[in-house]
């Protein structure tokens, strides 16, 4: 039997709906209205894209997008001293600094100067430390993993004394979804190029989740019977028959492991719509704790 596709667009429709609802009835309570400032160092189209579908996001829901574009030779001082400016300015409650950036600046210093009440990506380090220890919590969640324990929520996960198997160590997805998952009382595995019989590891999950940027690696025989996958990653491969040449797929080998799956994500249309999703709920965050809620 097929398992149950987890339909992340809808998912994060609803959630973005709910935004909207919570955005005016912030403006009419309180009289704040949500911003997001948006800062994009350099000409990488990427970039500018992601940028783009973010501030069309904010402006579908209610939330002030704020864009600052600076060119590619803007010099380390100048970029954290315009990250000051931002978080000096009331109107805006969150900052995305949008990476990669350019070579010649350091990235650390430069999201490490986005105050933590602002802090909507969730990267700052005391956020990511309060995510690490138990019985803390961090101010705002990284959004991607907090779009997977969603989706993973809705699929009707049992979390507790769950095998849940993390495919990928990165600071931005792997590590902070191990650690929700740890914080939900799962017994987690983070896996990665020197794990040792990584499929025989996989079969034992209850929860997978993939996020390696390797096209279908993951095959049938790695996932258990009945075992929720949740596929983060999102490559292209060439394909012909395609209007652009390629067509984006997972980490997951989707049409095989969807017939060994209990509930599993597409890609497209899985967690990618839910990160911008939960960036417009940590905004709306951001807001109310300028107001004590």
């Amino acid at each position: 039997m097929s398992a149950t596709i987890i339909d992340g667009s809808a998912v994060a429709a609803r959630l973005r709906a709910e935004t909207a609802q919570d955005v005016e009835k912030m403006v009419a309570e309180h009289g704040v209205r949500p911003g997001l400032a948006t800062v994009l160092i350099g000409d990488n189209p990427a970039s500018q894209s992601y940028v783009r579908m973010k501030q069309k996001a904010c402006a579908e829901v209610g939330i002030q997008s704020f864009g600052y574009d600076l060119p590619a030779d803007t010099g380390q001082q100048e970029a954290e001293a315009l990250v000051r400016e931002l978080n000096a300015n009331p109107a805006i409650h969150g900052i995305l600094v949008q990476l990669p950036l350019p070579d010649h600046l350091k990235e650390e210093p430069i999201l490490n100067a986005i105050s933590l009440e602002k802090d909507v990506d969730g990267f700052h380090p005391v956020n990511i430390g309060r995510l690490a220890m138990k019985g803390r919590d961090p101010l705002f969640i990284p959004c991607t993993p907090y779009g997977v324990i969603v989706l993973l929520e809705e699929a009707g996960a049992k979390f507790d004394g769950a095998n849940a198997v993390v495919l990928g160590r990165s600071n931005i997805v792997g590590l902070p979804t191990a650690m929700l998952l740890v914080h939900r009382n799962a017994t987690v595995t983070i896996c990665h190029s020197r794990t040792k019989d990584l499929p025989e590891v996989c079969r034992r999950a209850d929860i997978l989740v993939a996020a390696v940027g390797r096209a279908q690696m993951v095959k049938a025989d790695w996932i258990k019977p009945g075992a929720i996958v949740i596929d983060v990653g999102t490559n292209r491969v060439d394909d012909p028959s395609a209007k652009r040449g390629y067509r984006l797929v997972g980490d997951v080998a989707f049409d095989e492991a969807k017939e060994v799956a209990g509930a599993i994500t597409p890609v497209p249309g899985g967690v990618g719509p839910m990160t911008i999703a939960m960036l417009l709920r940590n905004t709306l965050r951001g807001a109310a704790l300028t107001i004590g809620r």
